[in-house]
């Protein structure tokens, strides 16, 4: 019987690589939607997993997540720079990190931070080490920069309108190991740096290594790109827009004393309990917001399961639309097939044996239709996931699940349902009407 249908499918191939075809792009378009959402949902959330609590001003829990972990541009408003100084003197605090934004270099968000951060969240140095002076700076491991090279920082990005800060370079003293997270794509500067280059130095009173007496402008260069890049470059040369004195080493103590306001801080608590009494009360003084990266994730989630919801009932329309073209065909298909069906009636062919080859033939197009369809979906999936991954940074997996099984056998006893009724038609054929046909 098996070789009699895979003869007779030979002889119809035109026909059954169309019902393949049909099934595997139904098929794939689903199973794309359902890997795709889940590798985003998957990926997002180890990239955050090692940031427990955020810090920022009052404003959207979301957007500072986005900027904070994800290193997404954006305008974040300033929170008073005491807070750093409160988090670090909080016995329920292990760290306290700033991060600040507003510079690119070649696309590359340059974040300034603290030792701190980056030995408490990255995985080590491939090449190099840590920088020790201002002018010293430590990439990611998906910025194409080995250490001796050269940065030169852009206030916001240059196809937007950034413009470049003159007499500021960057020397690349380490290069991280890879975390899989969007900080793979940052270059991390020391915190100093960022307010020097932008006039935001130390209010007066803290002059770290003599330099730096700030201006104060908790309004200016908050968040990661700004609209108005021609304004910001007036302002950095009203208020004595500045270079960096590369070779200053770092002053440990720099967080004690008057700090500009800082966009984030990123908190690592010492219990889970810290962390909820943290979040409650930097969330109730009225000047601060804390959040839970996976908390407001979660939200994001939601909104994404709705999106996939969506793609799901257009995809499950599509399979139904193909489902019913394929009875359709199929259907047409037995019925000019009637005298092959009657010879092999009239030669002795059992009708069991008829309904087995025209079930058998169905059923192998449908389901390889299926298999090539999870392949398929898997393949655009990877794609798209790779793509997205070499764009912001961090990467998404793709894989399946046993849900993934479960729902593969329901397809292929849908299938096996489909083929019955053209089987069933052919079945119920007599030899004799069948000839005369």
């Amino acid at each position: 019987m098996i070789r009699f249908a895979l003869a007779d499918l030979k002889r119809l191939w035109a026909g059954s690589v169309v019902i393949v075809l049909l099934v595997a792009l139904a098929v794939a378009l689903g199973v794309g939607v359902t890997l795709q959402e889940r590798a985003l949902r998957l990926g997002s959330a180890r990239a955050a997993e090692k940031f427990d609590v955020i810090v920022g001003a009052p404003g959207s829990e979301t957007q500072l997540v986005l900027s904070a972990v994800f290193l997404q541009p954006a305008a974040l408003p300033l929170m008073p720079g005491e807070v750093l100084a409160e988090l670090n003197d909080d016995p329920r605090v292990e760290w306290a990190a700033p991060v600040g934004f507003g510079d690119f270099h070649a696309g590359y968000p340059i974040v300034g931070t603290t030792t701190t951060l980056i030995e408490g969240t990255a995985g080590g140095f491939s090449r190099g080490g840590m920088f020790r002076t201002e002018g010293e700076a430590v990439v990611g491991s998906a910025v194409p920069l080995q250490p001796g090279e050269t940065i030169v920082p852009t206030h916001g990005q240059v196809e937007q309108g950034g413009h470049e800060h003159e007499g500021v370079r960057y020397r690349v003293s380490g290069r991280l190991n890879p975390t899989g997270t969007p900080w793979d794509r940052a270059i991390l500067v020391p915190i100093q740096a960022v307010w020097h280059v932008h006039g935001m130095g130390l209010a007066p009173g803290h002059d770290e290594h003599g330099q730096g007496q700030g201006h104060g402008h908790e309004d200016e260069h908050a968040g990661h790109d700004h609209a108005g890049h021609d304004a910001a470059h007036e302002n950095d040369e009203a208020h004595g827009h500045r270079g960096l004195d590369a070779d200053a080493p770092l002053d440990e103590d720099w967080h004690r004393g008057a700090l500009p306001g800082l966009p984030a801080v990123l908190v690592k608590p010492r219990t889970i309990a810290d962390a909820y009494r943290l979040r409650q009360d930097y969330r109730a003084d009225g000047r601060t917001l804390a959040v839970f990266p996976g908390e407001v994730l979660t939200s994001l989630y939601a909104t994404l399961g709705d999106a996939r919801q969506v793609l799901a009932v257009i995809a499950s329309g599509t399979q139904l639309l193909v489902a019913a073209a394929l009875l359709m065909v199929t259907v047409i298909h037995v019925g000019q097939r009637r005298r092959q069906i009657g010879a092999l009636r009239a030669f002795g062919a059992p009708r069991s044996a008829v309904f087995g080859i025209v079930w058998l033939e169905l059923s192998m197009l449908v389901g390889l239709g299926i298999l090539l369809g999870y392949g398929g979906g898997y393949l655009a999936a990877s794609l798209l996931s790779r793509a997205f991954a070499m764009q912001r940074g961090f990467s998404l997996p793709v894989g399946f699940t046993p849900e993934d099984g479960a729902t593969l056998a329901i397809l292929v006893a849908a299938a096996a349902l489909l083929a019955a009724l053209p089987a069933w038609l052919a079945y119920r054929q007599p030899p004799a009407a069948a000839l005369r046909g």
